[in-house]
């Protein structure tokens, strides 16, 4: 079941919003029925008591006979009043203390007309036989039909009944309609509070999506400094809590910029520093005789030289001072393609013009050549084939080479990391090529993947790289 529940803060606290907002609406019309209806029974009683008052007044002074009288002319039903020998409510013992006390009360204001006893009883709806009630039809007015329409409700509520005795031991019986419990909510007040609801809710969303929308952008910026450490910092604006969290995002930020800068200083200065020594010794070894130790030491130093050339390489990968443009993607991998006996490029090339990218030229086709590069050294020959969707430019780079261990295939990307075998010194290279090509795809929304192929041998490397569309350009660097 917690794949029902929500994932998100803010999908959590809006959940929290509506369920709060139901437990306050259900609890106040819970409220608002209770007090009603104890209000509706206040009213009742009130009723009931003026009515016994009214008429008390009316009859106490006369005969038997004209009570009997009078009663029938004021009988109307629902309120049907009549005299009698016995008292209609055969129990003397009230119904509850509400009772008791109202016929106290009864029998204390009337007592000065001559009433000896009063007994007060309410009538369910559904222990009295049931009553027709007149229907309304098309040709009432609206007044009408209300009138129609409470007359009903008051037909088919609770009676109250009442018996008070006169001093010569006549009985005077009537009845009362109570007031019926009208409901919280009908097809008048129904879309009032759906309206009120709906609005709360959409104005939760709209305040979520402004209270989070710092934290969004938050979450994106931490997401880009971790492809580009030089991305642009994080603006410290918003509420106390995400400015605190900016600056320290920002923070981490300068000082990972500075930690990674001095190592590429620290890398770039060693290469740099050592060809004024390697270029003494290249000299000193050009005086000597040709001899197999002169040989070796040359085989020796060109090595040297080459790690040094691709340390400073690796320190100055950026292409610094090129400035990101609209690239087309197709004509950039067909150039590098063109005549090179070693490289095939297939698939689909008049679906795959068009590919535009944002971003370094220099530095996008760097990438691509020490792709390409790495597929010729280890596998003899490289096929490239081009695709895209909604968002991206996927280029494949298939070798025949002898392929990658599975356990090895993301520590093949550190630095100076060389496998045994065929992927060794010898073949060139010094751990570099790969390393370089994925901070450059990483540095442009996109990224560089390895994989066995699965039609016989060989490996595959995977650019992805964002279309010029779906993305924000990026500053130049």
């Amino acid at each position: 079941m917690n794949w029902l529940l929500p994932r998100s803060l803010p999908a959590w606290v809006l959940l929290i919003v509506i369920a709060g907002l139901l437990a306050i609406q259900v609890s106040t019309l819970s409220i608002v029925s209770r007090e009603r209806v104890a209000s509706n029974n206040v009213l009742d009683l009130l009723r009931l008591n003026d009515r016994a008052l009214s008429l008390t007044k009316l009859m106490y002074a006369e005969e038997p006979a004209d009570r009997t009288r009078i009663a029938a002319g004021l009988s109307v039903p629902p309120h049907v009043l009549s005299t009698s020998d016995t008292s209609a409510i055969t129990s003397s013992i009230p119904a509850d203390d509400d009772m008791a006390e109202l016929e106290d009360i009864i029998v204390g204001r009337l007592s000065k007309y001559g009433v000896e006893e009063a007994r007060v009883r309410r009538e369910t709806a559904e222990t009295r036989p049931s009553q027709s009630a007149t229907q309304s039809d098309e040709s009432m007015g609206s007044v009408e039909r209300e009138l129609v329409d409470l007359s009903s409700d008051f037909t088919n509520s609770d009676t109250l009944v009442a018996s008070i005795e006169f001093k010569d031991g006549q009985w005077l019986n009537f009845t009362m309609q109570a007031t019926p419990p009208s409901p919280i909510l009908n097809t008048d007040s129904l879309p009032l509070y759906g309206s009120v609801a709906a609005l709360v809710v959409l104005l939760s969303i709209w305040s979520l999506r402004r209270l989070t929308a710092p934290y969004r952008a938050l979450e994106s910026a931490v997401r880009r400094i971790g492809e580009d450490l030089k991305s642009p910092p994080l603006p410290e604006w918003g509420s106390s809590e995400y400015r605190s969290a900016a600056r320290a995002v920002n923070t981490m930020q300068a000082r990972l910029r500075e930690y990674v800068e001095d190592r590429e200083l620290l890398a770039a200065a060693l290469a740099h520093d050592l060809r004024t020594p390697l270029t003494r010794i290249r000299l000193r070894l050009e005086l000597l005789r040709n001899s197999p130790l002169r040989t070796a030491l040359m085989h020796n130093l060109a090595d040297i030289e080459a790690i040094s050339a691709s340390v400073l390489d690796f320190a100055n990968f950026e292409a610094k001072g090129e400035a990101s443009e609209r690239i087309d993607f197709w004509s950039l991998v067909d150039s590098i393609a063109d005549g090179n006996p070693h490289v095939v490029f297939d698939g689909a090339r008049a679906h795959a013009r068009g590919l535009i990218c944002y971003g370094q030229a220099i530095a996008l086709r760097r990438c691509v050549v020490n792709l390409v590069d790495n597929a010729v050294k280890y596998g003899g020959k490289a096929r490239l084939a081009l695709s895209r969707d909604k968002v991206r430019i996927l280029l494949t780079i298939d070798d025949s080479g002898p392929g990658i261990p599975e356990a090895q295939m993301e520590t093949i990307f550190r630095p100076f990391i060389r496998l045994e075998g065929s992927r060794n010194r010898q073949t060139g290279g010094f751990g570099l090529g790969l390393t370089i090509a994925r901070n450059i795809a990483r540095r442009f929304g996109g990224d560089v993947t390895l994989q066995n192929r699965a039609d016989g041998g060989g490996l595959r490397a995977e650019l992805t790289i964002p279309l010029a569309e779906a993305v924000q350009p990026l500053a130049a660097k």
